[in-house]
């Protein structure tokens, strides 16, 4: 569990516990929605009326507590056209600006997976599943299929009817207070399977990147897992250490 960021209130307010706790506030209650750009440093030294150092150490309060994530840490990612994705903004985003690709939803509905749920642990077997293709240029070709699977609440109910916030994953989950906060994620080389080469329009076989994600939210609740095939030639797994 990462660790929460510090409050101004338990450490005697200082300056750059105040900006800390500002825009810690802001991430919680939805106000800075999850993936979005903070404001530049600038902004923030002229917005708090205080030095570019306190504007720093704040920040780095909140990489601290996993409330935000600076460039330059330990991870791995999956590379589109050479380029990072950065998935905090989500796929459907960072895609498009790295490269163009355009998103078709193939569905929303509601579905049973009982061996899903026995693998998650989870007591439920209904998800919400929410299958999307990615295609490049004028004649559509292919990319990658994703078929993202979120455990059923409430909440979700009249995902199928009412669709996608502004047609992204990511802004319907904020929309339904599910903020992604960590989480795992795998990748493999497979063969595509019949199924899923027709839908690809690739031969049976063919070898794909598959990417399986699992993301929590803070109280380490499931928000959703993904399952992605994704073209080698667009996509690849990068490291940094």
């Amino acid at each position: 569990m990462a660790k929460r960021a510090v409050k101004a209130a338990e450490v005697g307010r200082s300056k750059a516990h105040m900006v800390a706790a500002t825009i810690e506030q802001e991430i919680l209650t939805g106000r800075l929605p999850y993936g979005q750009q903070l404001e530049s440093e600038n902004e923030l030294v002229e917005r708090f009326a205080v030095s570019r150092n306190t504007v720093r150490k704040g920040l780095d309060l909140l990489t601290n507590g996993g409330l935000i994530t600076r460039k330059g840490g330990i991870g791995s990612f999956v590379t589109f056209n050479g380029q990072n994705i950065d998935g905090t903004l989500g796929w459907t985003t960072a895609i498009e600006k790295a490269g163009g690709a355009q998103t078709r939803l193939l569905q929303i509905a509601l579905v049973e997976d009982e061996t899903l749920a026995e693998e998650l642990k989870l007591d439920r077997s209904t998800f919400v599943a929410i299958d999307r293709m990615r295609v490049m240029g004028a004649e559509g070709q292919c990319i990658s299929l994703e078929r993202s699977r979120l455990p059923f609440n409430d909440d979700l109910a009249a995902l199928p009817l009412e669709g996608l916030v502004g047609g992204s994953l990511n802004r319907t989950l904020i929309e339904h207070g599910m903020v992604p906060h960590h989480g795992e994620q795998w990748a493999e080389v497979t063969g595509l399977e019949a199924a899923d080469a027709r839908l690809l329009k690739r031969r049976a076989g063919t070898s794909f990147l598959r990417s399986r994600r699992l993301t929590r939210d803070r109280e380490d609740r499931i928000i959703e897992y993904v399952v992605s095939l994704l073209d080698p030639a667009f996509f690849a797994l990068h490291l940094e250490f």
